[in-house]
């Protein structure tokens, strides 16, 4: 057993560790404080005080299920005080790594012959240093995420609208495909779902400032106080003065009576950070604990030694373009206490809450301090004069190409025949369109506007038996025509490219007024389109799979299809009723207004939108996708049919 002269808690005593490496132990040279025991295999973080600090410490942070949770650290009093510290932290990091190396699984064998030892050595020492990286891949693991029925369970009951979407889609599944093969191609699509839900499952409430939601209330003149056993221990572990106050005390006074007296106090207030006052009640058995320093029982070298000094701002004070330093702003100044109690107070609970948390960008057990890697990023790069410029430069060659993929896709009819025309052409029509404007009568060429764009003032807008005329490039009509097409294409854009995240937060009751379909048509219509959609991904991920066994449940998912069109058209149909029932209903109000009123009033029934029109203009992506995957399936049904022969 390895013993060092160790203080803890200002404490003198003995640290030691156990042969068998599975326990850290320190005993105190009197009865002032308890022995304390600690099993290596909970150390979550190790920390020593570099060569430079004139104490040598270590603290040994114990993770939460040990019932010795928390920080400890021990500071070495003998004269060889630095050799103490290096040899019990070098026997705890090996113990450390032991246990570590212990819950790993054993390392695969070799291809190679006799030389392949020291190959596997390196294996071993690879697998030890990412152990714990490994273990956290694999929690996320695509395969494992798929295979934990229990985690798509609590998804589902966790999210109302993905479990209707599911068993909507489970009721209307094809009977060829199993339960197991639908489950597993309806979550292999939503495995960013899955992660994200355990993720926010591993979350856990970290340690929070606990006097500042510990209310009291006055009810009836008695003061009423809440509090809760992991609130108390929280608050022992933030501020131990109020622990050892509560172990010199509570054996006299009341368990109630001590915490009712410590919520009054002056101690509480300093706690707290408020500026304590002459009218404050004073307490003899509280007010001695004033004058303790908490931060004595923490060792600040180990925070201290790790914080740059070209940010520390005592040794800055000088640093100043004016040779003032900090003194113009009391709340920089470090000993101005009283004026500001409530900053240092914050910055210290501050301190012990990141104390919690064991850094993430730097080795768990390694000296802390500022490595060289660190010392470069906190660099003011920026202000040196000889710095490499570091962005990306972007060479484009040619930039028509970027901008030219996919134009025969979305193209419209009109611009594809613009673009087959030569400019030479485009030249041409234009100065015969020039040539035939209007002439008048003293031969000087002019130009009639009205007579050009076709603009006749003795025309009427009510004439509904004119006969059609031939339509001029430019004239109303034709302009009235373009602003129809343009903003009706508007509408069609909006309608299917519409946000996810603002589709969802706009109420069913208006975005059903929107569509021009009644609430029940567009739930009906909703829950078709979802279970469409599953059976698209499914169809495409079996047709693309290669697999001939599968060809019978293709043709499966083709009349499932099928079924979602048939399904699609009943929801038309249902639209359509409603539609019929509000033109009669607009016929009827219109015929009682035309009995009241001497104007009689022309009633439009194709003023009431709606109907299947509608209902077909929404799901017209979809009609497409399921056309698509129809006329893929005849083509390589075909295919296949000629290929194998009479």
């Amino acid at each position: 057993m390895t013993g060092a002269a160790a203080q803890y808690k200002k404490q003198d005593g003995t640290v030691s560790v156990s042969a068998d490496g599975k326990t850290v132990s320190w005993k105190p040279a009197s009865s002032a404080l308890q022995p304390l025991a600690i099993a290596i295999e909970h150390i979550g973080n190790l920390q020593q005080t570099p060569a430079t600090s004139p104490k040598a410490s270590i603290k040994i942070v114990v993770q939460e299920p040990s019932p010795q949770a928390g920080n400890h650290t021990l500071t070495f009093t003998s004269a060889a005080a630095r050799d103490d510290q290096q040899e019990i932290t070098a026997q705890l990091r090996k113990w450390i790594e032991t246990f570590k190396t212990q819950n790993l699984p054993p390392p695969a064998p070799a291809a190679g012959g006799g030389s392949g030892g020291g190959a596997s050595a390196a294996m071993a020492m690879a697998q030890t240093v990412t152990a714990a990286a490994k273990g956290k891949e694999e929690a996320y693991d695509d395969a494992k995420l798929l295979a934990d029925l229990e985690l798509q369970m609590s998804l589902l009951n966790s999210n109302p609208a993905l479990r209707q979407r599911f068993d909507r889609a489970l009721q209307e599944k094809p009977d060829s495909v199993s339960i197991m093969q639908f489950s597993n191609q309806f979550w292999s699509t939503r495995v960013h779902m899955l992660r994200s839900h355990i993720t926010e499952k591993s979350q856990a409430t970290g340690t929070y400032n606990v006097l500042s939601v510990i209310k009291s209330k006055t009810v009836n003149g008695t003061l009423m106080l809440s509090l809760t056993k992991e609130q108390i221990e929280l608050l022992f572990r933030q501020h131990p003065v109020v622990q050892k106050a509560y172990n010199e005390n509570v054996p006299q006074l009341s368990e109630g009576d001590f915490w009712e007296r410590f919520f009054h106090s002056r101690l509480m207030k300093k706690l707290k950070g408020e500026r304590i006052q002459e009218k404050d009640v004073q307490d003899p058995k509280l007010d001695k604990y004033l004058t303790y320093d908490e931060a004595a029982d923490d060792s600040q070298d180990l925070l201290a030694s790790s914080i740059p000094t070209f940010i520390n701002i005592e040794q800055n004070e000088n640093n100043h373009s004016q040779k003032q330093g900090n003194r113009p702003d009391f709340t920089m100044n470090p000993s101005h206490y009283e004026k500001a109690p409530i900053l240092r107070v914050l910055n210290r609970m501050s301190e012990k809450m990141m104390k919690e948390v064991p850094p993430s960008d730097a080795s768990r057990h390694g000296p802390v301090g500022l490595d060289e890697e660190t010392y470069k990023e906190l660099q003011l790069r920026d202000l040196q004069l000889a710095d490499d410029d570091n962005r990306v430069v972007l060479r484009v060659q040619d930039q028509s190409r970027f901008f030219s993929a996919g134009q025969s896709v979305h193209t419209s009819t009109s611009a594809a025949t613009y673009t087959k025309r030569t400019p030479a052409q485009a030249l041409s029509t234009l100065q015969q369109d020039l040539r035939t404007l209007g002439v008048n009568k003293s031969n000087t060429n002019s130009v009639d506007l009205h007579t050009t764009i076709d603009i006749n003032d003795d025309s009427s807008s009510d004439e509904e038996d004119a006969a059609p005329q031939k339509t001029k490039v430019g004239s109303k009509s034709s302009r009235s025509a373009a602003t129809s097409h343009v903003i009706s294409a508007l509408k069609k854009r909006n309608l299917h490219n519409d946000d996810y995240a603002s589709s969802k937060s706009i109420p069913t009751s208006e975005r059903a007024k929107e569509l021009d379909v009644s609430e029940a048509v567009l739930d009906t219509l909703t829950m078709t389109h979802n279970t469409t959609v599953e059976f698209l991904h499914y169809f495409w991920a079996v047709f693309y799979s290669g697999d001939p066994d599968r060809a019978n449940e293709i043709a499966k998912l083709i009349e499932t299809l099928d079924k979602s069109l048939d399904r699609i058209k009943a929801v038309a149909n249902m639209a359509e009723t409603d539609r019929a029932t509000r033109i009669e209903n607009a016929k009827r109000d219109n015929e009682f207004a035309n009995q009241r009123n001497a104007k009689k009033r022309k009633f439009d029934p194709e003023a009431i939108k709606g109907g299947a029109q509608a209902v077909n203009q929404i799901v017209e992506p979809l009609l497409r996708a399921i056309n698509a995957a129809r006329s893929q399936y005849q083509k390589a049904l075909q295919e296949q049919m000629a290929s194998s022969g009479p």
